[in-house]
């Protein structure tokens, strides 16, 4: 029989499994847009905040659903969709633009 302190540490192993995923992973292809001010002031004020705001409430919304997600063999797709995605639009992509990825203008090799 498992006790409660084994299920607990589960849980904590594997949110922190999760979490620690590598960066490369969340690695695309460069993005090809120019922002204009207003859209990049926008984003900063308005989208980035309810990005992080959703980032925040999707990792809560993974861990509350992880022994159901465990037992129906669909952890992976669950944090896809609640903590991947919204971490990905917050924090993988340039401001002002409207798909993930980071653009080639900030890489000093590219010179």
């Amino acid at each position: 029989m498992r006790t409660k302190t084994g299920q607990y540490r589960t849980v904590a192993v594997l949110l922190i499994s999760c979490l620690l995923w590598p960066s490369a992973l969340w690695a695309q292809s460069a993005v090809d847009e120019s922002p204009s001010a207003a859209a990049m002031a926008g984003d900063l004020v308005v989208a980035r905040p309810i990005g992080l705001v959703m980032t925040v409430l999707g990792t809560a919304a993974f861990v509350v659903s992880l022994p159901f997600t465990v037992v129906a063999g669909s952890v992976g797709e669950a944090a896809d969709t609640l903590m991947v995605g919204p971490a990905k639009t917050t924090f993988v992509r340039c401001l002002g633009c409207r798909n993930p990825g980071q653009t080639n203008k900030d890489d000093m090799d590219a010179k």
